[in-house]
């Protein structure tokens, strides 16, 4: 599903009104009756209810009047509270006031504090409230009477439905610029906006409703948006069912690389991750003096010895080796639990050099990568990073509360940058491809921020990649999958102790429940 913020939002309803020639007061009534319908499933029924609706000076104000002209055919009994009159209205607002005023609805205006007791007593006596306030375009900060209104809202404790976003939120960003009405339902228009899917924003959406306006689906498909919301619709046609003329190397052989002393726990996640996704065959590449031990935990993966330097570290002569491997498999992964020492950040950038097969890279294979990103503008294999804030500062030299300032904008820039597939791990991981396109996910818990979470992604990714899903679609589907297998632990067993393992353990049954859809 397409996200966007609110210049987009803004050129969609510009192209609808202009180029389909579908008059802008029609877009007003249909977000009027769409919110209305969720109205009516709320209250069960509005006749002989009472709701309140905050009226604002824009169009959004404009679809709270729709709103309440509907309401009061429905036989509500509806308050309508407005911070201007009619002369400063945009034309399609002004001829809804019009049309409400005719009706004998009652408009009260809120524009000082002599306004706010018959404001307090709505509040009392409402059933519900409508936030109309502020809608797509509202940047900075409520000033400080429309600040004090919202916090009488949000202290009444009503049920609050926003009008296309709660009035304080920025769409772009999500952010909250000091105080913002906490809706519990929101009838978002068309597509949702950024900001309802990221916190802060989020949060104060409450239950999100796409409502349908009529706006042409080709507006709402088109390929100039580039940012996109995860969803399982989005992944179900990459679980592709299984023909019955198949066998392990129908479905890839996948190459993990990684491991040393006191790290081989890392690669063993990764690999099995691997194989719980699905890829036929695995195998776990690492220190000959750890090999023996991790072969003796993975009974279905192949394990392959590397030569070492100093202690159970990946030596320069595994460059060879790995080069070699490389030619009998569909995908490597690259990184978990490799550690940083000298000789194993050459080792990386030898083989992504020289490597002919998709690469993931992550953990230590990232960090042996910092100062030398310009390697990956020659190189023509599909490769996908998997940082988490601090090694994507590191990649960048910029501080991780910079990136966290503005996770989406630096993930699509680099992948762009870099010609890479970048996943820039956290709350509400992102995907950007090398393209501008731009994926977030907003599954997945807290209980998921342990040890081995990351190894086990980089897995999934890399076993998708072998089954022959191209990059892209190897990291979209896998932070969802890894997500929805975060998810399912927590319902069982609590976020508290949830652990890697139980995320692997997990993935038989979240992908079963996609192969039942097909």
């Amino acid at each position: 599903m397409k996200l966007v913020n609110s210049r987009e939002m803004k050129q969609i309803d510009a192209r609808a009104i202009n180029e389909y020639n579908i008059p802008g007061i029609v877009l007003m009534e249909n977000a009027g009756i769409r919110t209305v319908e969720v109205i009516e499933e709320i209250l069960h029924g509005s006749a002989g209810k009472t709701v309140l609706i905050l009226v604002g000076k824009g169009n959004n104000g404009g679809d709270g009047l729709v709103i309440a002209r509907h309401l009061m055919n429905a036989g509500a009994q509806v308050l309508v509270f407005a911070l201007s009159g009619p002369e400063v209205l945009p034309p399609d607002a002004r001829t809804n006031y019009e049309i409400l005023r005719k009706m004998g609805g009652q408009i009260c205006e809120l524009r000082q504090e002599a306004d706010l007791d018959s404001f307090m007593l709505g509040l009392l006596n409402s059933d519900l409230i409508v936030d109309a306030l502020y809608g797509n375009g509202f940047k900075g900060s409520l000033n400080d009477f429309e600040a004090r209104l919202a916090d009488m809202v949000n202290r009444s404790k009503k049920p609050v439905v926003a009008v296309d976003i709660p009035s304080g939120v920025d769409a772009d960003t999500g952010l909250v610029n000091g105080t913002a009405i906490k809706a519990a339902h929101t009838v978002c228009f068309a597509l949702p906006k950024i900001g309802l899917v990221l916190e802060p924003g989020k949060d104060y959406a409450g239950s999100l409703r796409i409502a349908d306006i009529s706006i042409p689906r080709s507006l709402l498909s088109d390929d100039q948006l580039k940012t996109n919301l995860i969803t399982a619709d989005m992944i179900s046609p990459m679980i592709k069912p299984r023909p019955a003329e198949s066998h392990k190397g129908t479905y890839g052989h996948a190459l993990v690389v990684g491991g040393s002393a006191g790290l081989t726990g890392a690669v063993v996640m990764a690999a099995y991750a691997a194989l719980r996704s699905g890829a036929g065959l695995v195998t776990a590449a690492l220190p000959a003096s750890l090999a023996p031990v991790v072969d003796g935990v993975m009974t279905e993966v192949m394990v392959a010895p590397l030569p070492e330097s100093g202690e159970a570290l990946i030596g320069l002569e595994a460059v060879a080796v790995l080069l070699n491997l490389m030619g009998t498999v569909s995908v490597a992964a690259i990184g978990p639990g490799m550690s940083g020492h000298t000789e194993a950040t050459a080792v990386m950038r030898h083989v992504l050099e020289r490597a002919g097969i998709p690469l993931v890279i992550d953990a230590d294979g990232l960090n042996a990568l910092v100062g030398n990103t310009d390697i990956f503008k020659d190189r023509q294999v599909p490769i996908v990073l998997t940082p988490h804030p601090g090694e994507m500062a590191r990649l960048t030299g910029k501080s991780i509360a910079e990136i966290q300032a503005n996770r989406m904008e630096i993930a699509r820039y680099y992948a762009m940058e870099w010609g890479v597939t970048l996943v820039l791990k956290g709350n509400k991981t992102v995907v950007a491809d090398p393209f501008g396109n731009l994926y977030i996910n907003t599954i997945g818990n807290p209980g998921m921020a342990t040890a081995g979470s990351g190894d086990v992604l980089c897995g999934i990714i890399t076993g998708l990649i072998a089954q022959g899903l191209k990059a892209s679609e190897a990291a979209i589907a896998g932070v969802y999958l890894h997500a929805r297998c975060g998810d399912r632990v927590a319902e069982q067993k609590g976020q508290r102790g949830l652990i890697a393992g139980d995320m692997i353990a997990a993935l038989p049954e979240i992908l079963g429940s996609f192969e039942k859809t097909l």
